[in-house]
């Protein structure tokens, strides 16, 4: 008894080819995804306008701006609170934005490590 293998499974070297010219597109189309989203920044404003943080598609805190009102020597704790705030939504927005366009290249398979 031969095993049949499902339709477009099999198929040889020829499929083995088709496979690899997908993947590699695919990994071109993150790469250029990648430098896009380190390219582009993303700001998050907490605290009225108070503070304000932005970071890099890298995840990395660019710009840091505090209003002169934010700074009162007696509250520092939130000053903290405000600049932790900010910096954690901005990071969150590239986090969204990176693993949206990732998704549409990779069709939401996950890749750890990739992205």
């Amino acid at each position: 008894m031969k095993a049949r293998l499902p339709q477009g499974m099999g198929g040889g070297p020829s499929n083995m080819q088709g496979m690899l010219k997908q993947a590699q597109k695919m990994q071109e189309d993150m790469a250029r995804v990648q430098e896009e989203l380190a390219a582009t920044t993303y700001s998050a404003t907490v605290g009225g306008g108070m503070v304000t943080a932005t970071v890099d598609g890298s995840h990395e805190l660019k710009e840091l701006t505090i209003q002169p009102d934010a700074v009162d020597p007696d509250d520092v704790e939130m000053l903290t609170d405000l600049v932790i705030a900010a910096v954690n939504e901005a990071i969150r927005k590239a986090a969204a934005d990176s693993e949206e366009k990732m998704g549409a290249i990779t069709g939401g398979m996950s890749l750890p490590g990739l992205f």
